[in-house]
C-alpha cells in the first residue's frame, strides 16, 4: 500500500535512526496526506492509514473523499472480492450521509437490509447493485429488497445514474424511482431484471426525459420504447446497449423491431451509439437484421451465423465495429470467402473488426495469408485476424 511503504521508513540511517523516523512520519504526515489518501486503492486502505496519527485521521474524514463508496458485502468462500467491514460502513454513514453521491453495492450474500438501514439520510447521485456470486440479490426476499430500494429511491431526490445487475428490481419500484427522480436521471443500465417488464422501462422513459443512455435486455426493447424515445420532448439519446442473450435455445421467443420506430429514434438522435451484445445459438438469429437496423457496434459472444454477417453487411448501413472474438466461438465457422464478402460491403466504414483466426474456414478463393492482406486492402489500414490465448 502507498501509506505502508513511505510512512516509518527512514532515509538515513545512523545511530539516530529511531528519533528520524519518528520525524519523518511527522513530517510527512503534516504534508501530503491528503493526496496520499486520494490515491488508496480502496475504503479498507484509507481506513488503515487514518491510523497513522491524528492529522492522517483528521483528512480521512473529509466530505470530498467519501462522494463515492463502494459497499463490498461479500463471502469469502463466494467471492474473491474484500469484504468492507461493517463498523467501516457504520462509521462512513454516520459522519458522511450527506456528503455520499456515488455509491455501488457488490454484494454476494444476504446484505439487502444495508440498502434501508444504512442509506436512509444518504442524497444519492449515481447507485449501483452488482452481484457478484451466488447467492445474490436474487436470493434474497424480493418483498425485502423492493422494500429497501424504494427507501433509497425515495431520499435520493437527484439520483442521475442507476445500474442495476442480476436483481429483483421490479415495475412498482422502478414507479417509485421515476416519481421522485424523473428529472435527474440521465443513465440506467439494466441487466437480468426478470421481474421488469416492457410496461416497466417505457414508463421510465416517458417521464425521464433527461435520460441520455440506456441499457436493456433484448425482451425489454420494443417499437413503443423507441417511439417515447424519439418524442420531441425528449433529449437526444447518445447510447442504446442491448443485450441478446438466451440461456436455452428454442425456449426464449425475440422479436423483430420495425424499421420505423428506428427511423423515429435516428431522427430525434443522429449521432446515437446504438450496440448490441449477442449472446445467441445459431438457429435464433432469424428476427434480427431482416430490414434496415441503425447499428454501430456489434459484438458476438456465443456464435454467429454465415446468414447472419450477410444480413449485417446489407443491412446495417451505420456499423462501425464488428467483433467476433470471444472465446465461445470455438464452433463458429466462417468461410474466408463469406467474411471477405463482408468485408467488401462494410470495410470502408469499419473503425473497428475483430474475429478470431480460429473461426476462419480457408475455401478455394482466400486462405488465412490472403485474408490478412485483403482484408487490409479494404480497411485501408493494417489488419490482422486475433489469435486464441495460450494461457
Amino acid at each position: 500500500m502507498i501509506f505502508g511503504a513511505t510512512v516509518g521508513f527512514s532515509i538515513e540511517q545512523d545511530e539516530k535512526g529511531t528519533i528520524k523516523k519518528q520525524e519523518t512520519q511527522e513530517c510527512y504526515a503534516n504534508t501530503r496526506p491528503d493526496g496520499l489518501l486520494r490515491l488508496t486503492e480502496t475504503q479498507v486502505d484509507r481506513a488503515r492509514a487514518s491510523s497513522v496519527c491524528r492529522r492522517w485521521n483528521d483528512v480521512f474524514h473529509i466530505p470530498d473523499l467519501w462522494r463515492r463508496f463502494e459497499f463490498e458485502l461479500n463471502q469469502p468462500a463466494t467471492s474473491y472480492l474484500r469484504s468492507t467491514h461493517p463498523d467501516l460502513i457504520q462509521q462512513i454513514i454516520k459522519r458522511h450521509a450527506q456528503h455520499l453521491e456515488y455509491v455501488s453495492f457488490k454484494v454476494g450474500f444476504r446484505k439487502c437490509d444495508t440498502l434501508s438501514s444504512q442509506l436512509v439520510n444518504c442524497t444519492i447521485k449515481t447507485l449501483g447493485l452488482i452481484s457478484t456470486a451466488r447467492p445474490s440479490f436474487m436470493d434474497v426476499s424480493q418483498s425485502h429488497f423492493v422494500s429497501a430500494l424504494t427507501v433509497v429511491f425515495v431520499n435520493s431526490k437527484s439520483l442521475s445514474s442507476i445500474k442495476i445487475d442480476d436483481t429483483l428490481v421490479d415495475d412498482p419500484s422502478l414507479k417509485v424511482l421515476v416519481a421522485i427522480n424523473s428529472d435527474t436521471l440521465k443513465l440506467l443500465k439494466m441487466s437480468s431484471c426478470p421481474h421488469v417488464s416492457p410496461a416497466g422501462i417505457l414508463c421510465v422513459a416517458d417521464q425521464c426525459h433527461s435520460l441520455r443512455e440506456l441499457a436493456l435486455n433484448c425482451h425489454l426493447l420494443s417499437d413503443e420504447l423507441l417511439l417515447v424515445l424519439s418524442s420531441e420532448k425528449h433529449v437526444h439519446l447518445e447510447h442504446l446497449c442491448i443485450d441478446v442473450v438466451s440461456e436455452n435455445p428454442g425456449q426464449t421467443q425475440f422479436h423483430a423491431i420495425k424499421k420505423s420506430s428506428w427511423d423515429a429514434l435516428i431522427r430525434l438522435s443522429p449521432q446515437v451509439n446504438i450496440v448490441m451484445y449477442f449472446f445467441l445459438y445459431e438457429e435464433e438469429f432469424e428476427p434480427f437484421f431482416r430490414e434496415q437496423t441503425p447499428v454501430t457496434h456489434l459484438y458476438f459472444g456465443r456464435a454467429v451465423s454465415k446468414d447472419m454477417l450477410g444480413r449485417i453487411g446489407l443491412n446495417c448501413p451505420c456499423l462501425m465495429e464488428l467483433s467476433l472474438t470471444a472465446i465461445g466461438l470455438g464452433e463458429c465457422e466462417v468461410t474466408c470467402s463469406g467474411f471477405m464478402e463482408f468485408v467488401k460491403m462494410c470495410g470502408g466504414r469499419l473503425s473497428q473488426l475483430s474475429i478470431m483466426e480460429e473461426v476462419l474456414i480457408p475455401d478455394n478463393t482466400y486462405n488465412i495469408e490472403q485474408i490478412h492482406s485483403e482484408v487490409s486492402k479494404h480497411l485501408g489500414r493494417i489488419w490482422f485476424p486475433d489469435l486464441m490465448p495460450t494461457w
